[in-house]
């Protein structure tokens, strides 16, 4: 049995999808266990440029099979439009698969997420308005719709009329805003489950299988650790657990089949939408390492905000989630800026220093980060194929890292193309 398990272990957006991509070639399965289409995974094949939200990263190399598991809130309409846009460049889809058991994004959850972030001038949680946060209220509230339900008529009827007797109230009487029709959805989305049927499965009975079989199983995660629903800055985070252990809930699979946890982790910080961000960098550098990095949401286009690497946060991640195998990425983008800073303290409003995470999101906006400084290099690393072709002060900088927190990179990547990977160690 070899099963690998890729999250984030930042803010989001380290790059986990050119990981998962890179890894599906030789996986057997590739399981997505969480978020929806708020995700935004970038994959460059060549000159082609594929930005995935709800598709796992693997389909465009995974010879096997693609999975969309249970964990993962589903917009039919923006998995359809997916499939089509990957198709479009003459790749195939059949191999791509839905869990009976995943929540269904209805209309009625984006205009309510849409809603919340317009009040008060917009200035909320930061979501990217796609219904994700009221899909999974609904999904534990126990009167959400799953996927299975588009295949059943009756079922999804009476679901729709219960929701939207409770949605519409909200929508007319508190947003002043206009209601939904009944009969409307019901008929899109009944359309849409006969679209989708051959797709819908009970992917964890295959999954497990799989895992007896010892097949190569790799399962992505969405977001990240800092945007967790418990241990990320709570409340700007995500609405589910894209933690390892999210995984197991996420897929339906037991802890003990985990064996390759992988971390990913940028060079240094970014972070999109609302919430404290210790090592911000709001001012020229911040903004060079914007443009170098490309560092513009994949889904929404919005900048990122950008800062030094914070290990205080990293060490707090890779703690929660055991991971054994680190990945940093983005290395090339520090090049030729000169010193290099990293976060291995914070400094408390009471003048205590730490070297742990905080619970309280409040106190972190008051929190000053206490840095090493190392020295950058002006080479050019993005032809760089093994560890030995990197500048020593980048190699420093590498071990820095595993230093502080314990842990081997496994992998660097110095660029966005599959090839711009240096591998230290092969785990398949």
């Amino acid at each position: 049995m070899s099963t690998y398990v890729v999250v984030g272990l930042q803010y989001g957006d380290e790059g986990k999808g050119k990981i998962t991509d890179v890894l599906s070639a030789k996986s057997d399965y590739v399981v997505r266990f969480q978020g929806g289409d708020n995700a935004g995974h970038t994959v460059y094949v060549g000159e082609e440029k594929f930005v995935l939200h709800l598709l796992p990263s693997g389909v465009l190399q995974c010879k096997g099979k693609c999975i969309i598991a249970n964990g993962v809130v589903v917009n039919p309409k923006a998995f359809i439009k997916e499939i089509e846009t990957i198709e479009s460049k003459g790749l195939k889809t059949d191999h791509v698969f839905i869990s009976r058991r995943a929540h269904v994004i209805m209309p009625y959850h984006i205009l309510m997420d849409t809603y919340r972030e317009e009040e008060n001038g917009g200035t909320q949680i930061g979501t990217t308005k796609k219904g994700i946060g009221p899909c999974y209220e609904d999904k534990i509230a126990r009167i959400g719709i799953r996927m299975i339900d588009l295949l059943n008529p009756e079922v999804l009827r009476e679901k729709i009329e219960k929701n939207l007797k409770v949605k519409n109230s909200i929508f007319e009487k508190y947003f002043e805003k206009p209601t939904l029709d009944v009969e409307e959805i019901y008929n899109e989305f009944l359309a849409l489950g006969e679209r989708l049927k051959d797709r819908i499965v009970d992917t964890e009975l295959e999954i497990n299988e799989a895992i007896r079989d010892n097949k190569n199983i790799l399962f992505e995660g969405a977001q990240a650790l800092m945007l967790d629903i418990d241990f990320g800055t709570y409340p700007y985070v995500t609405s589910s657990s894209p933690s390892t252990g999210g995984v197991c809930t996420g897929a339906g699979v037991p802890p003990t089949a985990l064996q390759n946890l992988i971390g990913v982790a940028k060079a240094y910080t970014t972070r999109v939408g609302n919430g404290p961000f210790p090592t911000e960098l709001d001012n020229e550098l911040g903004e060079n390492i914007r443009q170098i990095g490309g560092e513009f949401g994949a889904t929404t286009g919005r900048p990122r905000r950008t800062g030094w690497l914070d290990l205080v946060s990293l060490k707090h991640a890779c703690m929660i989630n055991g991971i054994n195998n680190l990945v940093i990425t983005k290395l090339d983008v520090l090049s030729n800026i000169g010193k290099l800073k990293i976060a291995t303290h914070y400094k408390t409003e009471d003048g205590k220093v730490i070297d742990y995470f905080t619970s309280s999101t409040t106190k972190l906006y008051n929190y000053e980060p206490i840095y090493e400084e190392l020295e950058g290099w002006e080479e050019d690393i993005t032809k760089a194929r093994s560890y030995d072709e990197l500048p020593a002060n980048a190699k420093k900088y590498i071990e820095f890292i595993e230093n502080y927190l314990g842990i081997n990179v496994y992998l660097v990547s110095v660029g966005p193309e599959r090839s711009q990977n240096i591998i230290r160690k092969e785990l398949f």
